[in-house]
Parts: structure tokens; sequence; C-alpha cells
């Protein structure tokens, strides 16, 4: 079991983070733990109304202020276009960007489209986080970074183990089952954040920038609640709650794989997740996810979809 915590975090002063789905849960979390630590927090939420209430708590929770600032703005992952109009704002307003995580995500809803017509786990957690970062890297190139380096932290989740690619049906377009989906898309997650890692070794120049993938382990947070209740069987809320009860440990613990990626001076394409029971509990340690995620023609072969699916060219 490790001991470490987000207090052990270094402060964070000129620095410029970006979550998605601050607004709730992990991200909520992460965005506390990086303002008090003195970071600018860009807050990237579907839901401009909950993420300002998100904001006003945590400087609530703070006295009235935090030592970095809160910055709110809207980013649909779900449409391209927010996405691009996000990141156009960014570069209006900011230099650089230190630490971009990419936290937000969907689990196990019916199946629906996003507005480019993805299925909409694969289309949210997967690819609207893959056009984010090919967007967002000339500002994370031209950051000074955390420890020298600027970070790219891809959360996934321990779901990834009952993930399969089958690039003929990426979208389920010819079947559903909600939590094979779910899986997909975390597995998805790992495929690119490793991926990422190994085109930036391959770059001519030194870029700056490390990928890291982490995962929360079993957190108490309403990702849970949300599934249930998308879900309209009474008793799968019963049995969400009861579990989160029993087995979650707190959100702002669940945090801390995302934050340690984020500000401790670990390899590009590490695996931070729980170091307790099962790495489904406890402080973060660095680990190995499944030996699918580490597949490195799927992990091609997903980066040529995503790239022709997005219009996302990256940089490198």
């Amino acid at each position: 079991m490790t001991d470490w915590t987000a207090a052990a975090m270094p402060k964070l002063d000129g620095k410029t983070v970006v979550v998605t789905g601050a607004n709730s849960g992990l991200g909520y979390e992460g965005t506390r733990a990086f303002a008090a630590k003195g970071a600018t927090v860009v807050m990237a939420c579907r839901n401009m109304a909950r993420a300002e209430r998100a904001a006003d708590e945590i400087r609530a929770d703070a006295g009235g202020d935090v030592a970095g600032a809160l910055d709110v703005r809207e980013c649909d992952l779900a449409s391209l276009d927010s996405v691009a109009a996000f990141v156009e704002g960014l570069e209006a307003d900011y230099d650089a960007v230190d630490v971009l995580c990419n936290n937000a995500g969907v689990m196990a809803i019916p199946r629906s489209e996003t507005e480019d017509g993805f299925e909409t786990q694969f289309g949210v957690n997967h690819l609207g986080h893959f056009a984010l970062t090919g967007r967002l890297l000339p500002l994370l190139k031209a950051a000074e970074g955390v420890e020298g380096v600027a970070r790219v932290v891809t959360q996934s989740s321990g779901a990834h183990e009952q993930g399969e690619m089958d690039f003929s049906d990426l979208n389920w377009e010819r079947s559903y089952g909600k939590w094979k989906a779910y899986g997909r898309s975390k597995l998805a997650n790992l495929l690119f954040a490793y991926e990422l890692q190994r085109r930036i070794d391959a770059a001519d120049d030194d870029l700056g920038v490390r990928s890291i993938a982490c995962h929360p382990g079993y957190t108490d947070t309403n990702l849970q609640m949300r599934t249930a209740a998308e879900s309209g069987n009474p008793l799968m809320k019963v049995g969400m709650k009861a579990a989160n009860a029993v087995l979650g440990q707190d959100a702002d613990v669940g945090a801390e794989p995302m934050l340690y990626a984020a500000t401790v001076d670990v390899d590009g394409g590490a695996y931070v997740e729980p170091g307790g029971l099962m790495n489904m509990r406890g402080h973060p340690t660095i680990g190995r996810s499944n030996d699918a995620s580490y597949s490195r023609p799927d992990a091609e072969r997903l980066w040529e979809y995503s790239t022709d699916a997005t219009g996302v060219e990256f940089d490198l």
C-alpha cells in the first residue's frame, strides 16, 4: 500500500490545467486539488449551470476564494464542433496548457449517438478526448509543464479488462451491450494514451509532453447513480447505491491517480492505479493494464480510425 496523497503535490502557481468533466466526481475533486495548489483550472464541462455551481462550491469550501483561478468553459465531448470551439477559445486566451486531464465520461448507458453519429460511449470517452488532445497539442508543447514536462493524463477504468476491439463495428451498429461498449471505450482510452507516448518518443524533436494513463479504482461518485437512473431499472439503483456504500472509496481518494500522473515525475506511457486491494482501492502506484491495451497493431488501427473520424491530425 502506498501513502501518497494530494497534499504531496507541488505548488502549481502559474500553471494551467484543463480538466474535462470538472463539475462532479473525480473531475470536481481533481479541480479542487489543483486549484488549492495554485493552478488556474479550466473546467471543461458540458453543462455550464452545473459547472458554475461546482466552481462556487469549491470557492465556498476554500472560504470564498482558492489559491488558483477557476475558469468555467463549455466543452461538449459529444460534439466535435464544441471541442473545436473550446480549443479556439483557449488559444485566444492562453499561451500554454501545462496539464490536460481527459477525465469526463459516460458509463453503461442505453445506446445513443453523438452529434456526429458515433455511439455515445465510444464517441465521448474516446473520440471526443482524442480530438481535444490533438487540438490542444500546440498549447501543451508551448508549456513549461510540471516538473519540466507537460502532461496528457487519460482516465481509464478497470473495466478496460472486459473491453474488446472490433474494428468492423466500433460504433455498435449491429448489436449493442452497454457494459461491453463501456469496456471497449475504456480500452480505447489506454490504446490511445500509450500510442500517443510512442509517437511522442518517435518525434524528431523533444516535445516536452508526456502521455500517462490512470484509473481511479472503485470510487463512490455520481457516475454510478446516473448509470442506474438511465437504465430505468429501480433495482439497479438500489444495487449501485449499496455497492458504493460497501465497496466505494471517497472521490478525493479516487482522484489521486489522476493527480499523481499530472504532478509526479513518472515515465510517459505509465499506468497509475490504486495500490490497495485488487488495485481498486487505496493510494496511487505504478501498475500495468491488461495485455490487450499494449497491442501496437490495435493502437495504430484505432489511431488511424480516430484521425479519419474526427478530422484531427496531431502535430508530432
